[in-house]
């Protein structure tokens, strides 16, 4: 009996620790917090100060991360955007210049970062509303990590149906992140039309010019291809004469205003005139603006957006 006893205590106890065990695997694990960069820190759960260079201005101005955020919102979409599109655009707009701080300098001498879109993201103060204003404040201090890190929180204005790997739409130079994948966007159909499907020529004297900013060594060319495409069908390489050039980097030489993406649908050239046919606008990596428009319209929430785009991401709230 003692025997029978003694085996029946271990097998309950086995049970109550195997209990144990699945509950704490079903507890959700607590997101690993990056620390704020030392150099905008002023101490543990504080919201940073940014030295932001002014590009309207051209002076160097002191101000707490959440009013460069609310300009960024504002300088990015339009501030009449559903609020959890809003919401989402603050959230990544926080994450990238806490990443731009964490991993980059300014041109700009004295500043943490600047309003210069081309140095990191499009500033307009003017355009911010109570809609916007609100949004920060909802979200404030929330950014978004993979692995305890910053994520490389690109964005863009229209995906043309599919979202593009690093490498394909960014010509990304490092190892492609795990939480950029090719996903189908629901872009919104109050998206302009130009921006959906869109057609631009350029001359043979444009083209020539752009591959010669590019180095691309072609000093002539009587056709042109698509050479090879990613996964999310984007052009990855061009073919001049067979020289292959890279595509996202020619579309950034000749402009991205005209060529508005990399997801052609044709490409033709007739001895004088280069005409390429293509879907979307920008480069097609992380979210889509025209995406998370659509997303929200569905009653999606800002979370729910950036995790449809990056997968395998946490938010975190960094400060109070």
């Amino acid at each position: 009996m003692k025997l029978k006893r003694a085996v029946l205590f271990i097998i309950s106890a086995m049970l109550v620790l195997s209990a144990g065990c699945t509950a704490a695997e079903k507890r959700p694990r607590q997101a690993a917090k990056p620390s704020i960069p030392e150099s905008i820190s002023r101490g543990k759960d504080k919201e940073p100060a940014l030295k932001v260079y002014i590009q309207q201005t051209g002076k160097v101005e002191e101000m707490p991360l959440e009013d460069y955020v609310a300009g960024t919102v504002a300088g990015e979409i339009k501030n009449d955007w559903p609020a959890e599109a809003l919401k989402a655009q603050a959230i990544l707009a926080r994450t990238y210049v806490l990443d731009f701080v964490n991993t980059k300098k300014s041109k700009y001498q004295g500043a943490d970062i600047s309003t210069d879109f081309e140095e990191a993201q499009a500033w307009n103060e003017a355009n911010v509303n109570d809609r916007i204003k609100k949004a920060v404040k909802d979200t404030r201090g929330q950014a978004v990590v993979y692995d305890g890190k910053y994520i490389k929180a690109w964005f863009f204005s229209h995906a043309g149906g599919m979202t593009a790997t690093a490498k394909e739409g960014l010509n990304y130079k490092e190892a492609n992140p795990p939480y950029i994948q090719a996903v189908k966007s629901p872009d919104s159909t109050k998206a302009k039309p130009d921006d959906r499907e869109w057609t631009v020529k350029f001359s043979k004297q444009e083209v020539l010019a752009a591959l010669d900013k590019m180095s691309a060594g072609v000093k002539d060319f009587g056709s042109v291809k698509i050479a090879a495409k990613g996964p999310s069908g984007r052009a990855t390489t061009l073919s001049f004469d067979g020289v292959p050039v890279n595509a996202p980097d020619f579309r950034i030489a000749i402009g991205s205003e005209k060529m508005k993406s990399t997801l052609l649908e044709n490409l033709n050239f007739d001895g004088s005139t280069l005409t390429m046919k293509g879907k979307g606008f920008g480069h097609g990596v992380g979210m889509s603006q025209w995406g998370a428009y659509g997303l929200a319209q569905q009653g999606k929430s800002a979370a729910e957006i950036i995790k449809y785009y990056f997968k395998g991401v946490n938010i975190v709230k960094l400060w109070n």
